[in-house]
């Protein structure tokens, strides 16, 4: 299919990822069909505007009735609700980007998947981390294709292209390490928000950019490349690689090592997920490896980074583990962000979750959401 005829649905367009799935479909020239938002008005009504697909819809009830107020001078249908978000997810196009945040984004996505016979461009890892082996099924099910929008998913599906997938040795997953890599275990227990939130590679929302500096992103990020290339854990390794200019690489029978570099440009692995298989002039500069200089590489510390450690413990569980680390990091880095805790409390209460809950079933996207709402109770009950 030519690329300027491609139709496309963002769920989550107010987001990081959102904003930057729109500013590149709209140089490629393809067709909105429909955006969704959680609450930012504004925002949305602007991109509707500018855009006009056919529908968008707030999953925030009043955010809904203020934009249905914004927008009744156009002929953009206003959807309210999740049950809204889920309409959008379900309209005809050809991919369906998910940039919902947390677990709001399991029903919609599958929603979208369930119309069977299009491209979802994940960038939710809520989808994959809390049930990753309901939705591989799906997108087998219903004949859709996964593509991964994170930029060391990207890399790594890039690199597979070199060889079969039984030839696969091990995944090479990489780490920036965030802004406190070289920084003592002790140092680290003075570590503030402010502090945490000032990555030094690349441009994040709050929670993504304090799971980089704990690591928990690349805990998490193991397990979505898991159900993505069908790995088990213990054949996907982790390499701190503070430059980021390797985004990830795979190693192969013969110990050929084949690796995707690029500038560190979340538009990179955006525009790919939407292009595919082609690939087309695109606004982010070229990666001048002379003036980059030196790429080193590091293990993981895993004694001052106990959130990766947590998440490498968990992965490959099949009962609520995922799901309970998944929901008390967001709940911790939230109590972090907001000075009820400080910053090396954030594994204890990740720890606290497992031990209470981790052990129940979480076998559908049901009891997924009944363990995502359990383990939030719990951590928040007495404040």
């Amino acid at each position: 299919m030519d690329i300027t005829k491609r139709r496309l649905t963002v769920l989550g367009s107010t987001g990081s990822i959102g904003t930057q799935t729109l500013d590149v479909a709209e140089r490629l020239g393809f067709t909105v069909t429909a955006l969704t938002a959680n609450r930012n008005v504004k925002l949305l009504e602007e991109q509707a505007r500018r855009l006009s697909p056919e529908a968008v819809a707030m999953a925030d009830e009043s955010a809904a009735h203020d934009l249905r107020l914004r927008l009744a001078d156009t002929d953009v249908k206003v959807l309210s609700g999740e049950g809204g978000v889920i309409e959008c997810a379900r309209l005809a196009t050809d991919i369906v980007e998910s940039s919902l945040v947390g677990v709001a984004g399991l029903r919609p996505t599958m929603a979208a998947i369930e119309e069977g016979h299009r491209r979802i461009a994940l960038a939710n890892k809520e989808t994959l981390v809390c049930s990753g082996h309901l939705f591989t099924d799906a997108i087998e099910r219903y004949g859709c294709e996964l593509l991964p929008v994170d930029s060391e998913h990207s890399a790594i599906f890039q690199s597979l292209m070199a060889g079969k997938p039984r030839e696969v040795r091990r995944i090479l997953l990489t780490a920036s390490g965030g802004p406190f890599l070289n920084m003592s275990l002790e140092d680290m227990g003075g570590v503030t928000p402010q502090m945490a939130l000032r990555h030094p590679n690349w441009s994040m929302g709050a929670k993504v950019t304090i799971d980089s500096s704990t690591m928990m992103n690349k805990g998490l990020e193991v397990i979505e490349a898991m159900h993505l290339f069908s790995v088990p854990p213990e054949r996907i390794k982790v390499v701190v690689h503070p430059q980021s200019v390797l985004h990830s690489a795979v190693e192969f029978a013969d110990s050929s090592v084949i690796a995707q570099m690029g500038v560190a440009d979340m538009r990179l692995p955006i525009q790919l997920a939407l292009t595919y298989p082609d690939r087309v002039t695109s606004p982010v500069g070229e990666l001048d490896l002379a003036k980059v200089g030196t790429l080193t590489f590091l293990e993981p510390d895993l004694r001052r980074f106990r959130c990766l450690a947590i998440a490498l413990a968990v992965a490959g569980r099949r009962d609520a583990a995922p799901v309970v680390m998944n929901a008390a990091n967001e709940v911790a880095v939230g109590m972090f962000l907001r000075g009820e805790i400080r910053y090396l409390d954030i594994p204890g209460v990740l720890e606290g979750a497992l031990e209470a809950l981790g052990e129940r079933p979480a076998g559908s996207i049901e009891e997924v959401l009944e363990r995502d709402a359990e383990t939030r109770e719990f951590l928040l009950k007495d404040r």
